[in-house]
């Protein structure tokens, strides 16, 4: 662990070290001589990846951003109308559009004495949303972890109230066991007084969920091609991105959006550092993300099983997404 910024109101600590290339190396070993390869999707987001995504956000056919603010904005007074203090902690933070409609609730209703805390593996991405909120918030203060949160629930400060918040639809990237897992870490992170802001993407047309992964602009495309920047640059590697074309769509089965980079011809890399050769075929396929949709039935048994429980479900009018505050089962 090291301090990367720090001022009399905030600092900004990094606890990735050597564990982030020993990780990649676990992963990228695994995912590489599996049956179906894959990269874990956490690895989208270094610096170029989290201002892609910030992008996709944008995006007209990504409806997920814009959905989630708005039920946001109207649900924020409720939130936090009895959250006076204590340490806001957001899991996998990006860009800071959110958690700034929730203080910006806090602070218009009180003067309220809270600590930031987001988790995330991009350092610049947190250098750069800490300066910016505590330039809007004189009363803020801001503890940022650059980590992967899943594997950090741990460290997170104790003896505050605290207010877990894990936006966009990021729970669904998660296989339904690791997701359950997921949840008993934060659930042995609570408190009875603590509650957890959980945003979910809900089930809806095919149509329509296909358009958000597969952007006009190609962004997304982009975005999903990065991953491969990723492992070059971490394992000395050489995948050519150009051999590759995003591929991602709906399965109805699973109930998931799936995310593939497919190989367009035959092509080959070595991972130097992995002392591995990786062979692929034409239209072999590369798993980067999964994306669960869910019902409220299967919400809601997911979180049950997590021991854990909702209180109150915060939807848009048409349905598509929902945050829900959770608190500890009793």
């Amino acid at each position: 662990m090291y301090s990367v910024f720090c001022t009399n109101r905030a600092e900004v600590i990094s606890l990735i070290s050597n564990n982030y290339l020993d990780d990649l190396k676990k992963d990228i070993l695994e995912g590489m001589t599996a049956s179906q390869k894959f990269i874990p999707s956490k690895y989208f987001y270094d610096a170029y990846g989290s201002n892609l995504f910030e992008k996709i956000s944008s995006l007209p056919e990504y409806y997920l951003t814009r959905t989630e603010l708005s039920i946001l904005k109207n649900s924020a007074p409720s939130i936090m109308e009895d959250f006076p203090e204590g340490d806001v902690i957001e899991l996998g933070s990006g860009a800071n559009g959110k958690v700034k409609i929730l203080l910006n609730e806090a602070y218009k209703a009180y003067e309220a004495d809270i600590r930031y805390v987001p988790i995330d593996v991009s350092e610049s991405s947190l250098l750069k949303i800490s300066e910016e909120l505590l330039s809007m918030y004189p009363l803020l203060r801001v503890l940022g972890i650059v980590a992967d949160f899943t594997g950090y629930i741990a460290k997170i400060p104790s003896g505050r109230n605290k207010l877990f918040i894990f936006f966009g639809s990021t729970i669904g990237n998660f296989h339904e066991k690791e997701g359950i897992g997921f949840l008993k870490n934060i659930a042995r992170s609570m408190q009875s007084s603590d509650r957890f802001l959980l945003g979910i993407d809900m089930i809806k047309r095919k149509e329509i969920l296909e358009l958000a992964y597969n952007d006009r602009q190609g962004i997304t495309s982009e975005f999903n091609k990065n991953i491969l920047n990723v492992v070059n640059r971490g394992l000395d590697a050489n995948f050519h991105l150009d051999h590759f074309k995003h591929a991602a769509f709906f399965n109805a089965e699973k109930g998931q959006i799936e995310m593939y980079l497919e190989a367009d011809r035959k092509t080959s890399a070595e991972i130097k550092d992995l002392d591995l050769s990786v062979e692929m075929k034409k239209g072999e396929r590369i798993l980067t993300e999964i994306s669960r949709k869910f019902s409220k039935g299967n919400a809601e048994k997911m979180i049950d099983e997590a021991g854990l429980k909702i209180n109150r479900w915060f939807s848009d009018s048409k349905g598509w997404f929902s945050l829900v505050e959770i608190t500890l089962l009793k």
